[in-house]
């Protein structure tokens, strides 16, 4: 008996599913990053912060990083300008953090990051974010607040919750609370 034919029909269900479980993990892949910015979105940083701060906590700075004013952008300059705003952002997020760390966009003008061995580089990630972007013939003035904090605790919700309040004691206008 010729076995060949039949190997040969088993083999197809095994390519359906191999392409369908690669497709899958594409779209999952996918769904983990931001459009816009090809940052992490939240679920994909999340587990990938927890890990990296489980690995090296004594070494971990979270940072959580708001635009000041990044509404006026899009009020004055309309939403495409609003993008090239968050797009200059991501980069210069990713560039600051290099392989030391990893950055996420949590949505809207929020973005999140957790880095290694980055307290003396805090500064120079300020002074980036305040750089104008340029667009369309025009430089557009941006600013963000930066706070960061070090987790005392192994878990990323608290250390969040820390640069949050860490964030907003220095955003320019003196808000303290939450907005919402």
């Amino acid at each position: 008996m010729d076995l060949a034919p039949i190997l040969a029909l088993a083999g197809v269900p095994l390519v359906g599913w191999s392409a369908h479980g690669t497709w899958l993990h594409r779209r999952l892949a996918h769904a983990r990053r931001d459009p816009l910015t090809g940052l992490l979105t939240r679920d994909g940083f999340t587990a990938r912060a927890e890990r990296l701060i489980r690995s090296r906590p004594e070494r971990v700075t979270v940072l959580l990083v708001d635009l000041d004013d990044f509404k006026a952008v899009n009020d004055t300059h309309g939403h495409a300008a609003g993008d090239a705003v968050l797009a200059a952002t991501a980069d210069r997020l990713i560039h600051w953090c290099s392989s030391h760390g990893l950055a996420a966009r949590l949505g809207g003008d929020e973005f999140a990051a957790v880095v290694l061995d980055s307290a003396h580089r805090l500064d120079d990630l300020r002074a980036a974010l305040h750089e104008p972007v340029p667009f369309a013939g025009v430089l557009l003035p941006v600013g963000a607040s930066v706070g960061a904090s070090h987790p005392a605790a192994l878990l990323l919700t608290e250390a969040l919750s820390a640069a949050d309040r860490d964030m907003y004691a220095r955003k320019p206008d003196g808000r303290t609370a939450r907005r919402r």
